[in-house]
């Protein structure tokens, strides 16, 4: 049960980061007709809620699962902030070389300093290391914070000064910056979901039974397909669902719990399969594979932006999967 418990978690962020690569090649890479038709909006949507919404939760799940001391908590969430930034120059290092040399008339800060994901994670632990000692294992203080985080962004004042260094810093925690692609508000709030359910799952596993996954489940299916729609939209107008409502963070929560159970039943059925065995490996590297495929993608799209049919976006995707898969055992061979 406990190797299980541990299994689904890789899975979802395997999928995570699959979903991530699919979306990031649409994004850059596919013409403004595909991007804009059903397809492509699909594409967008499965690199929405199943991709950064499920990673920073199971992040939280694994923060609540391995207790570390304060002082490595901070040292790991300042080392991801740092990684963060030089995987800010390397992804863009075409595009900067471009616009330093006349080609394009562009603001280079806004690429140095974007707020990926990377620096949302680094954050995160370190205010969930910060939170540990008061907070423990009450499970409803953690749930608690996650409306407050999910609502902070609408609240918060947003800097309007001509201080340029104070915008690129606020973007970094709240406010509606074009760069800012995950700003801590209100995204730490499924870091914050994640850590919640990791100890109400700890606290009562042994009174969930198949029955009561099912009742779920249903519960789930009528929930999300009524509200598909809304889901759908927020999810597929990236200006708003980088900087999304509390309302949409509810219904994330609520797509994640069926997402989850759907995983959970795949890794049951055919978690021995080659596949999902890849797909749990991807997910035991998923830093190093997120900034693997983002230093390929992110390079190759200054080239390419936006001038590739649909059609030839599964082979972009097969190709950079692989060869990220291929320097990412690379990177742990030299590690060892």
């Amino acid at each position: 049960m406990n190797k299980q418990r541990l299994e689904i978690p890789d899975l979802l962020k395997g999928v995570a980061v699959m979903l991530m690569v699919q979306v990031h090649l649409t994004e850059l890479f596919a013409v403004p007709d595909f991007y804009t038709s059903l397809a492509g909006k699909a594409a967008l949507f499965l690199g929405g809620p199943p991709a950064a919404p499920a990673f920073m939760a199971v992040m939280g799940f694994f923060l609540a699962h391995k207790e570390q001391p304060l002082f490595l908590q901070i040292k790991r969430g300042l080392l991801l902030v740092v990684l963060g930034f030089a995987l800010n120059i390397g992804m863009n290092l075409h595009l900067l070389i471009k616009i330093f040399v006349g080609t394009y008339q562009l603001d280079p800060w806004h690429y140095v300093f974007g707020v990926d994901i990377l620096f949302l994670a680094g954050l995160s632990i370190m205010a969930v290391a910060l939170l540990r000692p008061l907070f423990k294992k009450q499970w409803v203080l953690w749930l608690l914070l996650v409306p407050v985080v999910a609502l902070a962004n609408h609240w918060l004042p947003v800097y309007v000064g001509e201080v340029q260094w104070l915008r690129y810093l606020q973007a970094y925690f709240w406010g509606y910056f074009s760069w800012s692609y995950f700003p801590f508000f209100p995204w730490f709030s499924y870091v914050l979901a994640g850590y919640a359910f990791y100890l109400l799952y700890d606290k009562f596993a042994h009174f969930i039974t198949f029955n009561t996954r099912l009742v779920i489940a249903v519960i789930m299916v009528v929930l999300v397909g009524a509200t598909f729609a809304y889901g759908f939209r927020v999810a597929t107008l990236l200006e708003v669902y980088y900087h999304h409502s509390a309302l949409f963070v509810a219904w994330t929560a609520a797509f994640l719990v069926l997402w989850t159970l759907a995983l959970a039943a795949l890794n049951k059925l055919a978690g021995k399969t080659a596949a999902i065995k890849y797909l749990r490996w991807a997910g035991k590297n998923v830093t190093a594979f997120y900034v693997v495929q983002w230093l390929l993608i992110g390079n190759l799209a200054t080239a390419l932006y936006r001038t590739l049919a649909g059609w030839t976006l599964p082979l972009w995707f097969i190709g950079v999967v692989g060869v990220s898969s291929l320097l990412v055992l690379a990177y742990r061979k030299i590690a060892r």
